[in-house]
């Protein structure tokens, strides 16, 4: 373990790392000088995609699923919020990486006192534990429905994940996200063939993306809408972005930053339009499937792979949804290393080995899903699925909060500081989830 990192004062007398997060990897990714758009987009595309997968992790399965079964297309207004939110907030947390230097942990460190910062390290360490949670059962899942190898099993082999991501990591920042983006390929393509398999209603899907006051009134549905921006708006994907924007070798300047903002925006923003689209056709699947068949009792990821192709009548379809899902977990424990490593680092001041963080997270991830497979088998993962998406919710504002604060404040982002429109809105969307997370509380304690 490294000693600790050494904090500097700048012209405004706040608190800088001696080095960005993940410095090895900071300006690494050249840009070049003189080209066009396209090439400029294709140098800036990569961190938008990789904190994507966090936006469509076998977390977002279970409540998109249990969507879909239980209320059809409604939903889909939920996931469409929420995909909204996430473009602003990953915008945000870009704008504060590019422009200070510091990513989220670095900069709640430098602006916060010891209490409130070990306070905010344990809420973000809950969430990426809760989300590696579901990594785990969601990878154990598929091993099981493509190879028939126990829940149990499939979770112990999912710890080897770490001798990849050191692999990649060695191989350059490049390396790691063409990994990330080519498995987000493959997810897309299985779910672009699933979405022409299950021919939904065009129109039925189209009225979906309206918001109904059902959602909100209908305690059920409210649960899996708060599951659902739990599932999308990940509070650690904030902390990532704003420190692996930092890897493109932008000129650290007034002029240079503009640039980078921009097409970081640009990148995290089609980005997360893929994700809108896969996490789209999970729930419209399912309700296309399921809910019309009036099976509104399927909430697991199992049910949904054995159930696919005999309704559908193609023994396709399942091999797909498998392969998707598998796709999906070992995806999504590359952004959950990297975050680990970047919140242990910007909070604490530590580093520790790579293989280390990841041992631990996972090995912490591993316990109850053991515990809950041996006890109660399928179903129980099923709930300590969902059960993991709320908890990631419930840690949303702890992270969304500070990040509003600082990319507001004039002292901290000088001229980037936002306008009152946008800081309107970025408040707005932060008193909405915190308003969510209220109501399930008060709904379950009533309940």
């Amino acid at each position: 373990m490294n000693g600790p990192l050494e904090p500097s004062l700048d012209a405004c007398g706040v608190k800088q790392e001696a080095r960005p997060s993940l410095n090895e990897m900071n300006a690494s990714v050249k840009i070049p000088k003189g080209a066009g758009w396209f090439k400029r987009l294709l140098a800036f595309t990569g961190p938008g995609y990789m904190v994507a997968v966090g936006y469509m992790d076998p977390g977002n399965w279970a409540t998109d699923i249990g969507g879909g079964s239980r209320f059809g297309y409604m939903l889909l207004s939920v996931i469409l919020l929420s995909n909204l939110m996430a473009i602003l907030l990953q915008a945000l947390a870009a704008r504060l990486g590019i422009v200070t230097g510091m990513d989220l942990a670095q900069a709640c460190r430098a602006r916060f006192s010891k209490p409130v910062c070990i306070a905010l390290w344990l809420a973000c360490e809950s969430a990426i534990m809760a989300c590696d949670m579901a990594e785990v059962i969601g990878t154990a899942i598929a091993l099981n429905l493509l190879f028939g190898l126990p829940l149990i099993w499939g979770a112990i082999i999912s710890v080897i994940d770490v001798l990849l991501i050191l692999l990649l990591m060695n191989r350059g920042f490049r390396a790691l996200e063409a990994f990330v983006i080519a498995l987000l390929t493959i997810i897309f393509a299985c779910f672009s063939v699933q979405m022409v398999l299950a021919q939904p209603d065009v129109g039925e899907v189209f009225a979906g993306f309206l918001p109904r006051l059902e959602v909100v009134t209908n305690p059920e549905a409210l649960y899996l809408a708060i599951g659902i921006i739990g599932a999308t708006v990940m509070p650690h994907n904030l902390y990532l972005h704003s420190s692996i924007v930092q890897s493109r070798a932008y000129p650290r300047t007034d002029k240079g930053r503009r640039i980078g903002l921009r097409w970081a925006v640009a990148d995290s923003s089609i980005a997360l339009m893929l994700a809108l689209f896969v996490n789209a056709a999970i729930l419209i699947t399912s309700a296309a499937v399921f809910h019309k068949a009036g099976r509104t009792d399927v909430i697991e990821i199992e049910q949904a792979y054995h159930l696919l192709s005999p309704m559908l009548g193609i023994g396709l379809a399942s091999m797909l949804f498998a392969i998707a899902l598998l796709a999906s977990g070992i995806n999504s424990t590359v952004t959950a290393t990297l975050a680990g490593q970047i919140v242990m680092e910007g909070f604490l001041h530590l580093r520790v080995p790579d293989w280390l963080r990841r041992f631990l997270t996972r090995g912490l991830a591993i316990i109850p899903v053991m515990v809950v497979t041996s006890l109660y088998g399928a179903s129980g993962t099923a709930k300590l699925l969902v059960l993991s998406q709320i908890i990631l919710s419930m840690q949303l504002p702890f992270a969304v909060v500070p990040l509003v604060m600082f990319v507001s404040n004039k002292a901290l982002m000088g001229s980037f500081m936002m306008g009152r429109l946008l800081t309107a809105l970025a408040w707005g969307v932060t008193i909405l989830i915190i308003s969510l997370n209220v109501a399930l509380l008060v709904g379950t304690v009533l309940s």
